[in-house]
């Protein structure tokens, strides 16, 4: 089995990288001469992802206007999320409605995804359908976190996520979810944190760690420290 599909996370403020993100929404800033969302892209494109969806509301018009004018060799579907953020949740649900796919990867553009990722996310994929699960999220330890600052977010125990006073792991930003997830759920603002607490408590949520070092664009301090580099 495979994944066709992709959901890319372009909605936000980026409040962190002001003022940098006063004028350019936060996936369109450069890290070594690329922005941040066509790294996404290129990654998706080398994983074979034909078709690739991006939610979008802050500056939402200097997106269009980027993908409009760079090629790709996937289908590229932008779609606003209205009068109102529709915050992570209610993104990823919107999104999940223009298809008719079943399971997604779903992608967060500030993390710096490298090659050195890429036989992970295949090995998530694959571990993804073996195990028949329904919501799958890349982690990786916090000694592996470029920015030293990072608080962890879960536990890994038996394969599966839970939250405790350890949450040694933090989440990459890219998972694999199903969208029966969703079901109960409308299209309006809330976090995809609601759909895993309930997936922890259901002892449903999985993690797949990661062994590469994390580079998460989490504010202005780490942005010029990458710049610096």
């Amino acid at each position: 089995m495979k994944i066709n599909t992709a959901l890319i996370l372009c909605a936000g403020y980026g409040k962190r990288l002001n003022p940098i993100t006063l004028k350019i929404p936060k996936p369109l800033i450069e890290i070594n001469e690329i922005t941040l969302l066509e790294n996404s892209i290129n990654f998706l494109e080398k994983l074979e992802i034909e078709n690739i969806k991006i939610n979008t509301y802050y500056l939402h018009s200097q997106i269009q206007n980027f993908i409009l004018n760079n090629k790709s060799n996937s289908k590229i579907e932008i779609l606003n999320d209205g009068n109102e953020i529709l915050d992570t949740g209610g993104g990823i649900l919107n999104l999940i409605n223009r298809s008719d796919e079943n399971d997604f990867i779903v992608l967060n553009p500030d993390t710096v995804w490298g090659d050195d990722y890429l036989e992970t996310t295949i090995n998530m994929m694959n571990y993804y359908f073996q195990k028949k699960v329904k919501n799958l999220l890349m982690i990786v330890n916090k000694e592996n976190s470029f920015d030293e600052r990072m608080k962890g977010d879960f536990s890994l125990s038996n394969e599966k996520l839970l939250k405790n006073k350890e949450n040694n792991f933090i989440y990459t930003g890219l998972q694999i979810i199903n969208k029966s997830l969703f079901k109960n759920e409308k299209v309006m603002p809330f976090s995809v944190t609601k759909i895993w607490d309930e997936a922890i408590k259901n002892k449903m949520l999985y993690g797949f760690e990661s062994k590469q070092k994390f580079i998460h664009i989490t504010d202005l301090e780490i942005y010029n420290k990458l710049v610096k580099k």
